[in-house]
């Protein structure tokens, strides 16, 4: 009987211990969909001859909780940091959510399994790939549906001189500030262990 409870008292411990670091966790994800929420408001063109083209930084957010936490993390973040603009520009919302999920997602995945700078690198640069392919496909499809002057023969025509390289400053800039953020940050999320 003594031994019984004391494997009983052990098995407590854990699962006490499990449900601290899981809402440990889970504040930590809130924080990181309010820092994404708070963002993704701050809005910019990056060429100006493409004004209607805006630049926010909320992306840089989700690559790096899915850098410190993983694509469960990054797919959260990506989803609920963008929740508020649903009401006011649903098609743009759904656009922006595919991007950022296809930037962070696939670099969490990959820097999961290469955990190294250089697997940060191939990660951010891969994930760069992914969503750059993902906004081309995406204007595609959701551009026309903002307006039927609008087909997808006019959005194909401004892939090279407008979505291309819009894209590709974007990502370059996500991936630069990540690189310079994340370490400090990793050790400011990760010092309580």
């Amino acid at each position: 009987m003594g031994i019984s409870n004391t494997i009983n008292h052990n098995n407590h411990q854990t699962n006490s211990s499990n449900t601290s670091w899981s809402s440990e966790k889970i504040a930590k994800y809130a924080l990181f969909v309010a820092l994404s929420m708070a963002v993704s408001f701050i809005e910019f063109p990056l060429i100006p001859d493409l004004s209607y083209l805006k630049y926010d930084p909320s992306g840089i957010v989700c690559l790096v909780a899915g850098f410190a936490y993983g694509p469960a993390a990054a797919a959260i973040v990506s989803i609920l940091g963008f929740a508020p603009h649903l009401f006011t520009n649903p098609l743009g919302t759904v656009m922006a959510v595919l991007v950022s999920l296809g930037a962070s997602v696939t670099a969490a995945i990959v820097y999961k399994k290469m955990h190294t700078r250089k697997g940060a690198i191939i990660a951010l640069l891969l994930g760069s790939v992914v969503a750059i392919a993902l906004a081309i496909a995406g204007n595609l499809v959701i551009t026309p549906l903002y307006s039927p002057k609008i087909t997808v023969a006019t959005v194909a025509s401004l892939i090279i001189p407008a979505l291309l390289p819009f894209n590709i400053i974007k990502l370059a800039l996500h991936v630069v500030v990540t690189m310079l953020v994340y370490k400090p940050i990793s050790k400011l999320l990760h010092h309580s262990k």
